[in-house]
Formats: structure tokens, sequence, C-alpha cells
């Protein structure tokens, strides 16, 4: 009898020791699928989209900026901004997440992929805008957390859902955009001034040539996402080229006002003037051509201009 038992015995301990494996065994898979899930939940702020966000609102801050009193608020004002970003970002995917599904370049983001539910995004996107809006208002200033709290409805109610009835979205939703250096600025002076709306200017008409590139390289894309982008609806691409070529056009004039109202040098003016030249060749070959390498060449030429002159701002200011 005490034979049979001790082999019972042993028999539960063999188990327990398979069953103590299988647990070792899948505790990797579980910590992959956990990561998997952070990330998929980090993908949904579109970190590289609003990587530009926190970097023209440093611009703003940097410009507004006397004094190395001004700088301890620097992190708040970038903290609360990427938090209302973050959450504008995730409502924006939120209200697309069918259309996003049907086109390829969007189709593998967590939301059309399945990988995210719905109604954890919309949660996700509600808490992470609200905490950005307090945060701001609580630590930066109310001004500050306005324009935050206008970005943010701004791109999810207006802009959003306006991509898939007018081809006019481009505009209104480089609003927004335009919108992180006046709170860069108004976090250190609290108010809006010529000066903020300089670098409004600069960043909203440099969007548009930008955002068109982008358009061209992924028009059939938006085509099948129902999204009524201008080269989507201008298959000849004739008025989209034409816009290129005007908005670089005005963008010249519109980047030396910085010299004009005092806030940069004569260094500034001129490498505003010879990069919007560079930038504006460019774009109007890519208008002449129609084509798809030019597209592309005018969107890398787009990232390299933008940095290039708010450095040269920052470098030359006053």
């Amino acid at each position: 009898m005490n034979t049979f038992t001790n082999i019972a015995k042993l028999d539960e301990r063999v188990m327990d020791f398979g069953h103590g494996s299988l647990a070792v065994a899948n505790a990797p898979r579980r910590s992959a699928r956990a990561i998997s899930r952070w990330t998929d939940f980090y993908e949904l702020t579109k970190p590289r989209m609003n990587f530009l966000v926190l970097l023209t609102a440093m611009v703003g801050y940097y410009m507004a900026a006397r004094g190395w009193a001004d700088w301890p608020r620097l992190i708040h004002t970038l903290l609360g901004t990427a938090l209302t970003a973050a959450g504008a970002s995730v409502l924006n995917q939120y209200v697309e997440r069918e259309y996003d599904g049907r086109m390829s370049r969007t189709a593998g983001r967590p939301l059309p992929a399945g990988r995210v539910a719905p109604l954890e995004a919309l949660c996700y996107g509600v808490f992470l805008g609200a905490a950005g809006i307090v945060y701001l208002t609580l630590l930066v200033n109310p001004i500050t957390s306005a324009l935050g709290a206008l970005t943010l409805a701004s791109y999810v109610f207006v802009y959003t859902p306006l991509k898939r009835y007018t081809t006019l979205c481009t505009i209104i939703g480089a609003v927004p955009g335009a919108v992180p250096p006046l709170m860069g600025w108004t976090a250190v002076t609290g108010q809006l001034s010529p000066e903020a709306w300089a670098l409004f200017g600069i960043l909203f008409f440099w969007q548009m040539p930008h955002f068109l590139a982008i358009a061209i390289l992924y028009q059939n894309d938006y085509a099948a996402g129902g999204f009524k982008m201008l080269p989507v609806v201008d298959d000849q691409l004739s008025s989209t080229g034409r816009q290129i070529v005007l908005y670089g056009m005005t963008l010249i004039p519109v980047s030396l006002i910085p010299t004009l109202l005092g806030m940069a040098g004569l260094g500034y003016f001129l490498a505003a003037i010879l990069l919007g030249l560079g930038f504006l060749a460019v774009g109007a070959l890519c208008a002449v051509s129609k084509d798809r390498l030019d597209a592309r060449r005018l969107f890398v030429a787009s990232i390299i201009y933008l940095p290039l002159l708010f450095a040269v701002m920052m470098i030359d200011k006053r």
C-alpha cells in the first residue's frame, strides 16, 4: 500500500513539475504579448508626427524666452502638449478606423488590424487629451491650455470628418497643425502677439506643399479610403501643382516676417530667402512634372527646410 501511495505522490510531483515547466515556457509569450500591447498603444499616439508638434512648440518657447527663469516651465509645456497631441492622434484613428482599414498604408495600424478594441482607443484618447488640457491649465497657463483644447477639437471634430467631404480639408487641417508654436510662445508670455502669429504663418504655409506631396504619393490609397484629398479629385494634378507653387511662393515673404518684427537678424533673413527659393524650386519641379519621384523629392525637401529654417532663426535670435 505504501508503495502505491509513494508512486501516486511521485506522479503528482511529476505532473506539478510539468505544469510548472509549461508555465515557465509560456512566460516569454505572455511577456511578448504585453510588450506588443504597449507598442500598439504607443503607436496610436503617432509619435513620429507628434515629434514635429513638440519641436515647433519648443521653437515658439525659445523665441519667446528672455532668460533662464523661463526654462523650468518648458518641461511642463512639452509634456502637456505631448499628452494633448497624443490624445488627438488616438481619437483621429478611432474615428477613421474603418477607412484606415481600406488603405494599404494604414491597414496594419492597431485599430483596423484589430489589435486594439475601439472602446479601448476611445477611452485612451479621451484620457490623454483631457490629461494634457488639465496639465497645461494647472502647470502652464489657461491660454496655452485653451490653444491645446482648440487644436484637439478642430483636428478631431472638424478636420478629420471633412477629409471625406472636401478638398479644403488640407487647408483646414493646417490650422491646428500650426498652433503648437503659438502654445510655446504663450507658455512664456501668456499672450498672443504678432511674433507668435509669424511663427504660426510659417508653419501654416509650409504644411501645404508638405501635405500635398504626401497626398500625391498616396493618391490611390486616399482614393481607396474615401478621402477627398486634392490629388484624388484632381486626377491630372494641375490644381495640385498650382497650389504647391502658390503656397511655396507665399511662404517666402511670410518667413521673412520674424526679421521685420525684430525676432531674428539679417543672417536669418538671408537664409530664409535662400531656403525658400530652394523649397519653391523643388515644388515647381513637382508641379510641372506631376511625377511621384518629384513629389517624394518635395516631401524630403519639406522635412529638410523647416528644421533648417527654425534652427537658423534660433541661432540668430534677437
